[in-house]
């Protein structure tokens, strides 16, 4: 049985929801921190509050997002009155990853929800503590024909995604997004991928370097640098190198100290095959600065390395870690020859005082989104969409963008009955030749 909710019951659940995230926020930060040390202040800047302040957004927005959007007529279908319908999906089924396991479930949730749609919501099992606050937080607001909530592993999503959906929304590795879009594939449901990338930090010698160094710092070492849209490599004017390296180290001393596996502001890597990947990234590199490790709990120290060749293992995949390496150029021909080496990033970074320059590297590369001057903040603007392009991503979200995902335009053309012009009609007999004429006029 077809299941819908009016707007007023899908506004009434969401002020729900936001009354329970708000009463459970400190379980939230908590479980964020056992699940892999977030710290306090990310879990609040880049999960709850994020989570909180999109629902206040929909809860005032929904009521003008819902509404049917009136467009000029066609002269052809005169006289008439044409608008687009937002019509939910029906079931939809959530995929969301570990490394923002909370703020990557409930937003495109809340979405989903404003927007009418019946939800089944699948959070990370890497993020165990995570995964069963969000399954708490949505038994107290809505009844499981309405949104519900399975954990399990890879087995439990293997079965979700055997089943036929009428949308799937997806955030990980683009390994996992080809299964998600191959098994779409298989009933013809429409997808949203927020997949990831090798997402290029490019930096022209005009440059104010101690911010640069910051901003820098600040976005590929927040969350231990697993972000997908943290930058994965710098590509550093040789004039400029040593002075950015030497400001990138007193940077990360003053974020983390001497000894960042001491510092409360350093999160951890999500669990031990995670660890071992990033750990045999250090293998036959230049290590220009920390390096220090211990597995037994998943640190990586915020790593620099030098002059990483293209086919080392490093660069071959998203790094996906507290490890960057700097690449140096001389021309800018050599910036187009790594990164056209690999596919279209979700996002990319570039750092100079040149605007013309600047503008140009944004305009001449195909990435999904970034910012010039700094790194990872395109991410805060609800008004900006979200999301990659090739191999980074299919579809994009946030705030209006968001509804608009989850709801399917349904265009209706409203024909009046006063006036019926007989052009269309047969007989046709000469209503080609005035028909052309009308065209050529219009």
């Amino acid at each position: 049985m077809e299941y819908k909710t009016s707007i007023s019951y899908r506004k009434e659940k969401l002020k729900q929801l936001l009354q329970v995230v708000v009463n459970h926020e400190k379980e939230i930060i908590s479980a964020l921190y056992n699940d892999f040390k977030k710290p306090e202040f990310e879990a609040v800047v880049t999960e709850t509050s994020y989570v909180i302040s999109d629902l206040k957004d929909t809860i005032k927005s929904i009521n003008s997002w819902a509404k049917p959007k009136w467009v000029l007529p066609s002269l052809l279908n005169f006289p008439s009155s044409d608008y687009i319908l937002h019509e939910p999906y029906g079931k939809v089924l959530i995929i969301s990853p570990w490394n923002y396991p909370y703020q990557l479930a409930l937003c495109p949730l809340i979405a989903a929800v404003a927007a009418g749609n019946q939800v089944v919501v699948k959070p990370s099992e890497l993020t165990p503590n995570t995964s069963k606050i969000i399954a708490k937080i949505i038994s107290e607001v809505f009844d499981k024909e309405h949104v519900e909530v399975i954990e399990g592993g890879i087995d439990v999503s293997e079965k979700l995604l055997s089943q036929r959906w009428d949308y799937i929304f997806f955030t990980g590795s683009v390994t996992v997004g080809k299964i998600v879009a191959k098994a779409a594939a298989e009933f013809l449901t429409p997808v949203t991928l927020e997949l990831g990338g090798k997402n290029p930090c490019i930096i022209d010698k005009n440059c104010n370097i101690k911010l640069t160094a910051k901003r820098i710092v600040w976005g590929k070492f927040i969350n231990a640098g697993q972000t997908c849209i943290a930058p994965d490599y710098l590509l550093v004017n040789q004039e400029i190198k040593q002075k950015l390296i030497d400001a990138l180290k007193e940077e990360i001393i003053l974020a983390y100290g001497e000894n960042p596996e001491n510092s409360k502001d350093f999160a951890r890597i999500v669990n031990t095959k995670n660890w071992t990947r990033l750990n045999s990234f250090l293998e036959n590199e230049i290590i220009l600065f920390g390096g220090k490790i211990n597995e037994v709990d998943n640190y990586i120290a915020p790593t620099l390395l030098e002059d990483s060749k293209l086919d080392s293992l490093v660069m071959q995949e998203e790094i996906f870690g507290p490890i960057l390496p700097i690449i140096s150029f001389k021309e800018e021909s050599e910036i187009e020859k790594i990164i056209s080496k690999y596919e279209k990033p979700l996002s990319l970074y570039v750092f100079s005082n040149n605007t013309k320059w600047a503008k140009s590297i944004v305009k001449k590369y195909s990435f999904g989104g970034g910012s010039i001057n700094d790194t990872v903040v395109h991410f805060s603007n609800k008004r900006l969409p979200f999301g990659g392009v090739g191999y980074s991503g299919i579809g994009a979200y946030h705030g209006r963008l968001s509804f608009e995902t989850f709801s399917h335009k349904k265009s209706i053309v409203n024909k009046s009955t006063w006036l019926d012009l007989p052009m269309r009609y047969a007989p046709y007999k000469e209503k080609l030749k005035t028909l052309k004429k009308l065209l050529n006029w219009l």
